[in-house]
């Protein structure tokens, strides 16, 4: 992975948590691991822990960021997650979220979140 697309990635995690906490999400992890897996925010609102993906990319040349999501990084989500819950004694509900941001050639972008967007075990 090149310099630029880190950055760039990062960049879209600082844009998702600045996003997700003007809606009132609070947040509780950034970038949390378990074993392979890496989710990139974990937040929580109304009750609900939300497990978010986020996906960056600088044009539509491979495709909406969010279609890179497959199962398999789904598959590792979801064993996160569990880990996650097991690890805070969550008994309630959860939610898996993408939240896909495009920059445009003149550097503008646009934030697309998907709420539900998967649910690992289907």
């Amino acid at each position: 992975m090149s310099a630029k697309h880190h950055l760039l990635g990062v960049y879209g995690e600082d844009l998702a948590k600045e996003y997700l906490e003007g809606l009132g999400y609070e947040i509780l992890a950034l970038n949390w691991r378990f074993k392979r897996a890496e989710i990139d925010i974990i937040a929580y609102k109304e009750h609900r822990i939300i497990f978010v993906e986020v996906k960056t990319r600088s044009g539509y040349g491979f495709g909406q960021p969010e279609e890179f999501v497959g199962r398999t990084k789904q598959r590792l989500m979801d064993r996160a997650a569990e880990a996650y819950i097991h690890m805070m004694n969550h008994r309630g509900e959860i939610r898996f979220d993408i939240i896909s941001i495009l920059f445009n050639s003149s550097g503008r972008h646009c934030l697309r979140h998907i709420e539900d967007a998967f649910w690992p075990g289907s």
